[in-house]
């Protein structure tokens, strides 16, 4: 048994220790060899069982997992090694001047030894440089920005600071509670001005979202006049498009607001010979601003202009129709006669304090008039009658008898 011992540490030592002192080893081997070696002085009781004596089965596993750690960490090593390798090649390329990304990740890295050619790595080295120069420039961009912005906001703040001063915030604060109370009067007192809000299945939500844009603007402007009218929203229905847009731009103010807000009819709310309904289809034009009737403005932006859908409504309801003369008092140009909410409120307050329809009138848009009528309609027509009888050289008389001649001609030859 000592011979057996004696050969089977020999074998040990001749055989394993120089692989384990070249791969780092040695400490587990040699416990290892020690059990082995000791464990039939220590169980000698224990003599007839051959697999306690020697476990051979544990060893290999003890073997193979070392080689299997030794096998990782020489892969690992290798890696690394080639990574170091790739950013000195990187490094050189950089010295020598080929446009090489100044950060390079390890994903970056494994992607350019993995390209199969080297004009294919500089081809991925220059698209990895474009990419880090635009992303320099547009934090370059963004920080002169943000620079630029800084300083618009140092200047404003220097400009404002002298004009905020106490008096001015007085004078606000003033103000706005003359507005109130005046526009606060206006719904015990004052004149209705009603908005019809039944058109919403008219429009697209562009055009409900332009609507209540002018709608907005109407109501700052009535609130700002000398006599402002008392503002009736009617045919209001509640989680409509209409509403969702007041409440974007109000917010918490809409409950606020000094208006009637109702979602009746005002057929059911005013008696019908004080109402007139404003629309530009109207055969009738509006003469003078009454201030005992009720002027309804339908609240609509129609881009794709459909026509007498207003006038229907009026008609359909049995109300009186009305048109602004605007071609009364304006050389029209071209383009329809329909005008924004806000450019109606404007005429119809400086009508009910002034009743003059040129300074009304100055409120519609340059582009679509050339310039006011300084005559009569029937005086223009007599001097438009001269001009063509002086541009002809006769008379309007010889005129109609020879167009009555040679229309009879051309009846007789059919």
């Amino acid at each position: 048994m000592q011979s057996a011992n004696m050969l089977l540490k020999n074998f040990l030592r001749c055989s394993v220790f120089p692989f384990a002192a070249q791969h780092g080893m040695k400490k587990d081997l040699f416990s290892l060899s020690r059990t082995l070696i000791l464990s039939p002085r220590l169980n000698k009781d224990n003599s007839c069982s051959p697999s306690e004596k020697l476990d051979l089965d544990a060893w290999k596993e003890v073997m193979k997992s070392g080689l299997q750690e030794v096998s990782a960490t020489v892969s690992e090593h290798k890696e690394v090694s080639t990574l170091a390798a790739a950013r000195e090649i990187l490094e050189m390329w950089r010295l020598v001047g080929r446009p090489v990304p100044e950060n390079v990740s390890e994903e970056q890295l494994k992607t350019f030894m993995e390209c199969p050619s080297k004009s294919a790595k500089k081809k991925y080295l220059k698209y990895l440089y474009l990419k880090e120069l635009y992303k320099k420039n547009d934090k370059r961009k963004m920080d002169e920005k943000r620079e630029r912005r800084l300083e618009m906001q140092e200047a404003a703040s220097k400009t404002e600071e002298p004009k905020k001063n106490s008096f001015l915030c007085l004078w606000a604060s003033s103000m706005d509670k003359t507005y109130n109370w005046r526009v606060a009067q206006s719904m015990i007192f004052g004149q209705p001005l009603v908005f019809d809000m039944s058109y919403e299945k008219d429009m697209s939500v562009r055009e409900v979202a332009n609507t209540v844009r002018q709608i907005v603007l109407s109501e700052g402007c009535n609130r700002r006049s000398v006599d402002p009218f008392h503002i009736h929203f009617c045919n209001f229905k509640d989680d409509s498009l209409y509403h969702k847009e007041f409440i974007k731009h109000y917010r918490e103010a809409w409950g606020k607001l000094l208006i009637t807000v109702t979602d009746r009819c005002y057929t059911d709310i005013f008696p019908k010979d004080k109402l007139i309904y404003l629309t530009a289809d109207s055969p009738k034009v509006m003469k003078t601003f009454d201030h005992d009737k009720i002027y309804i403005v339908g609240s609509m932006v129609d881009k794709s202009i459909k026509t007498g859908v207003s006038l229907a409504q009026a008609k359909r309801l049995g109300l009186e129709t009305a048109a602004l003369p605007l071609e009364k008092y304006l050389l029209w140009n071209s383009g329809a006669k329909n005008l924004t909410l806000d450019q109606m409120m404007h005429i119809l307050l400086t009508l009910k304090d002034t009743g003059d329809w040129k300074k009304a009138l100055e409120f519609v848009p340059k582009r679509k008039y050339c310039g006011f009528v300084n005559k009569p309609v029937h005086e223009l027509k007599k001097t438009l009658n001269l001009i063509n009888i002086l541009k002809l050289g006769k008379r309007q008389g010889e005129l109609k008898k020879q167009f009555a001649k040679n229309y009879s001609k051309k009846l007789t030859q059919k």
